[in-house]
């Protein structure tokens, strides 16, 4: 449904026809750590986030998983080649 509280005009999934039905019966603006994120939507009322209504509780345990402007690093080790074998490998054509 269509905000009626602090988003006016803006899909919400929370809006029900008794009011909007989040915690608080409110969304909560953007905290420190989400800016530079694309999921950001600039109101007049303020900041506030596209895909979650209280962005501080995503950023409470490490880092929010719906934030775009954070890279997460793999953590996968590199395989490690054996020179030897591999020679061998292409010598009998099996590569």
């Amino acid at each position: 449904m269509i905000c009626q509280t602090l988003k006016k005009g803006v899909e919400c999934i929370f809006m029900k026809q008794s009011g909007c039905g989040y915690n608080g019966g409110k969304c909560y603006s953007i905290v420190e750590r989400c800016e530079g994120c694309n999921r950001i939507q600039e109101l007049e009322t303020g900041k506030f986030c596209s895909s979650y209504a209280e962005p501080d509780m995503k950023w409470k345990n490490g880092q929010c998983n719906f934030a775009t402007h954070i890279v997460n690093e793999s953590t996968a080790p590199k395989k490690v080649v054996n020179a030897l074998k591999a020679s061998k490998r292409k010598a009998t054509g099996k590569m």
